[in-house]
């Protein structure tokens, strides 16, 4: 499998991809067509050459993909839904040309912070539950005499369990599968090209729904490296110092499990694959097979921004009316 450095992610009835400099999201409509949107890519934390730096740009990769994906999704959701009634629709006829501007530019603001404060929610929230949460939990046997190695040990079992018993319930619910099953879409279409094979709904459908590079093995590999590496605290003496360390620790964790995913996805090395089997474990959890209209909306996405074809032919040698033997 050769990387073809696509990444995406399911929004409401679409599909988000970036390739480089640009991303698109395709989302289908109430009416049946589909809605294609293409933007620049713009880093929230701007252009300069440190950002790119190893470790630091895995906690950027992060942050910008919380923020680009929530956008995402709030725009999806929009198009997703009901037209404007038309009670709004008379008072937008009404207004010149001036105040539509003016109300336009207005709504602009209130998404940006809302976008913002949303991104800003989600990372406490996530760090909260996932990070600090299991240690407090943790270490309640302390009072039965219990070491800060034990409690360390203790608090691994407790993230892994949050985090796998959270991941089974949101998979579990109705709404949430079938967002899932445009995951599993995105991960086919990706699949598809990377083994080589033109993109096409059947070509698509016949594809592996569980990827390396995906965000579910990041996480994952968030939970495992975090494990690892909070066993730094455990002489630490006291417990709001060991606490804090752990929140200072966050940024670090993020950038050593994007290194490691992004290393896992450009190679197949034994070594590489073992590391990835218990994300893609997880994939099932977060990934459903996709109808073939959810697959068409992954092809537009996909190829809005991203040339597969000249991809084929440099990588696979391959021209238009051939087939790559090769199943992904």
């Amino acid at each position: 499998m050769k990387s073809s450095n696509i990444g995406g992610q399911a929004v409401m009835e679409g599909i988000m991809m970036r390739h480089k400099d640009k991303y698109s999201v395709g989302v289908r409509r109430p009416d049946g067509e589909i809605e294609l949107k293409i933007e620049d890519y713009k880093c929230t934390f701007g252009k300069a050459k440190f950002l790119r730096w190893p470790l630091i740009r895995g906690v950027v990769s992060f942050v910008d993909g919380l923020v680009i994906g929530t956008k995402c999704l709030m725009y999806s959701a929009e198009i997703a839904g009901d037209e404007e009634d038309e009670e709004e629709a008379r008072k937008n006829a009404s207004l010149s040309e001036e105040e539509r501007a003016a109300k336009k530019e207005k709504e602009d603001r209130q998404f940006k912070w809302l976008l913002y404060v949303t991104v800003a929610v989600s990372i406490v929230v996530s760090v909260a539950a996932f990070m600090l949460l299991p240690y407090a939990l943790a270490s309640l046997i302390r009072k039965a005499g219990a070491s800060e190695f034990l409690v360390t040990v203790v608090e691994a079992f407790v993230k892994m369990a949050l985090f796998l018993g959270y991941m089974f319930l949101i998979s579990r619910m109705k709404d949430i599968q079938r967002t899932f099953m445009y995951h599993g879409a995105e991960h086919k279409c990706i699949n598809c090209v990377e083994h080589g094979l033109p993109l096409t709904v059947e070509n698509v459908m016949k594809s592996s729904r569980q990827h390396k590079r995906c965000g579910t093995s990041f996480l994952f590999l968030v939970m495992l490296v975090s494990i690892c590496l909070h066993f730094i605290f455990v002489l630490v003496p006291f417990f709001w110092l060991r606490l804090l360390g752990r929140l200072l620790m966050v940024p670090v964790v993020a950038g050593i499990s994007f290194e490691m995913i992004q290393w896992a996805g450009r190679t197949d090395s034994k070594l590489a694959s073992a590391l990835s089997k218990p994300g893609l474990a997880m994939q099932k959890l977060t990934t459903k097979e996709p109808t073939a209209d959810m697959a068409e909306v992954a092809i537009k996405a996909v190829e809005a921004v991203f040339d597969w074809r000249a991809y084929l032919k440099e990588e696979f040698d391959w021209k238009p009316g051939e087939e790559a033997d090769e199943n992904p």
